[in-house]
């Protein structure tokens, strides 16, 4: 009997979009980061004829494969590379934020380390559905269902508002440092920046955040 040598194939991540960009969103709005989009998610599929039966419905952002600027499969080493390849030459602060869809479907230990090899600091954005692996130096979670939270400590709590079931008052005594009222986007955009300053105004612990990537034009 002939007995062939089997290789261990190293695990590839799946990632929609890599760029460099400002963060628009929180605690670090405004800040040069490196944007590393892990494809797929947990809370709906993508597919627009699918949108109305997800847990989540009123995503904004396209998740789906690999086919975005800088996508594709790659190692721990090839993504921390890539990464590196995209931050400004010889200049220090380095800051890339892992998003998704939901990128701790995909983020492990492994690659926390290898992004900490090229002395990133990692911050990560996640719907607090699963549980965060240790080094992730900035979390923040944006709850979008109570049935599928179990995250409920990190650096900042980003709550889209208004939404039906989850409101700030569900949130504001868990262990987070930042809390965050973020308006909901979409034909209401308008109303819906009112009603998130008139409640921050009512209830200091929340804080508002604005989408200023979009109020800026830039990714």
């Amino acid at each position: 009997m002939r007995w062939k040598s089997i290789k261990t194939m190293e695990k590839k991540y799946s990632i929609k979009e890599i760029f460099y960009t400002l963060q628009g969103e929180g605690f670090h709005s405004g800040r040069p980061a490196v944007f590393c989009r892990f494809a797929g998610c947990n809370f709906w599929n993508g597919k627009e004829t699918d949108r109305k039966k997800a847990i989540c419905t009123f995503c904004d952002t396209d998740f789906i494969g690999t086919d975005g600027q800088n996508g594709g499969q790659y190692t721990a080493a090839e993504l921390a590379d890539k990464i590196l390849s995209l931050w400004p030459a010889d200049q220090p602060n380095r800051f890339v934020v892992c998003t998704g869809g939901e990128p701790l479907l995909q983020l492990d230990q492994n690659m926390i380390e290898a992004l900490h090899d090229s002395n990133f600091e990692i911050a990560v954005e996640s719907n607090g559905s699963v549980e965060a692996p240790e080094g992730i130096d900035w979390l923040t979670i944006s709850p979008k269902s109570m049935d599928h939270f179990i995250q409920n400590s990190g650096d900042e709590l980003k709550l889209v508002y208004p939404q039906d079931v989850l409101t700030p008052s569900v949130f504001g005594d868990l262990n987070f440092k930042h809390f965050y009222l973020q308006p909901m986007d979409g034909d209401h955009t308008a109303l819906n920046t009112k009603l998130s300053v008139d409640y921050c105004l009512k209830h200091p612990k929340w804080k508002l955040s604005l989408q200023t990537h979009k109020i800026l034009g830039i990714d």
